[in-house]
């Protein structure tokens, strides 16, 4: 399920509510989103849960909104202000040339409000205390990015990047470039790998839906084999699938590469993912149980 999560909510708190309208046993999301944040978060239910971390690799498409001239120990709208400058007078040719600098690979330091880990610590544990500790820098790439408006101290732009990218911290990059400070006003996630803002639903929907009922509910759920369509398929005959349902490596037509690929059987029941040698041996490395009803 795609959910278009409202600003307010951490992504558990906004998962942790879909899960009991839907009386899941088992849930996950895929890649955080700040509380202020809003935009595509997609959860998993059920079977579905074992599609997590393939697509916690996935690139992801954001709509930024940054305010110059004020930087905040957050660098969101959420923290206290803790420097200004002037904000220069720009074209909007020249601010489109700084975005573009920012395309391809290059290396990022994280900030200091995450949720990554310091000897055991959150970061964000450390920064609330107002301790600064050495992060390493990490890879990143920017695939696209474009200004969408500059307007006064406001500056919108689309940046489509790989996963793990800080957008807070590439906004205060890009004003430390254009020679000031900023902060990220509003940010909105379009797109997770395939998925496209048109399939998004938002908690109201979710919650009318609920009323009508949990099938009604249920409907709106897509098939875990969906946020895997990025990979290669393979269709397994009936025995060789249920030896690959039941752990074991099985062979299977080579296809000129190694990787992870999509399974099916016959019928085209998704069996889960394999991992595929060169040679033709298909490994099992997310077995799907496609039939079970409840999530």
């Amino acid at each position: 399920m795609l959910l278009n999560k409202p600003a307010g909510l951490t992504s558990n708190q906004a998962l942790q509510k879909v899960k009991r309208l839907l009386n899941a046993r088992k849930a996950g999301h895929t890649g955080s989103l700040d509380p202020a944040a809003t935009g595509m978060l997609p959860l998993c239910f059920g079977e579905a849960t074992k599609v997590c971390a393939f697509l916690l690799n996935a690139d992801k498409t954001y709509r930024v909104t940054a305010r110059l001239g004020i930087a905040t120990d957050t660098a969101d709208a959420d923290g206290s202000e803790i420097a200004t400058a002037e904000v220069p007078a720009l074209s909007a040719g020249q601010w489109s040339e700084i975005l573009q600098s920012f395309r391809g690979d290059s290396l990022q330091v994280p900030p200091m409000y995450s949720a990554l880990k310091k000897n055991g610590k959150r970061l964000y544990e450390l920064a609330r205390k107002g301790e600064t500790v050495e992060r390493e820098p990490r890879p990143i790439r920017v695939d696209e990015i474009s200004l969408l408006e500059i307007a006064g101290n406001r500056l919108a732009f689309r940046v489509h990047c790989s996963k793990g990218t800080y957008i807070r911290t590439l906004v205060e990059d890009i004003a430390q470039k254009a020679g000031t400070v900023a902060h990220t006003a509003r940010l909105h996630r379009e797109s997770v790998g395939g998925f496209q803002a048109a399939d998004m639903l938002d908690l109201t929907s979710l919650e009318a839906a609920a009323a009508s009922g949990a099938d009604a509910l249920r409907a709106l759920l897509l098939p875990p084999d969906v946020a895997l369509e990025g990979m290669p398929q393979v269709s397994l005959e009936m025995l060789t699938a249920d030896r690959f349902c039941a752990g074991q490596a099985v062979p299977a037509k080579p296809q000129g590469f190694a990787g992870l690929v999509r399974v099916y059987d016959v019928a085209k029941e998704f069996m889960g993912v394999g991992e595929l040698s060169e040679a033709g041996t298909l490994a099992p490395k997310r077995v799907f149980r496609t039939g079970e009803k409840n999530p």
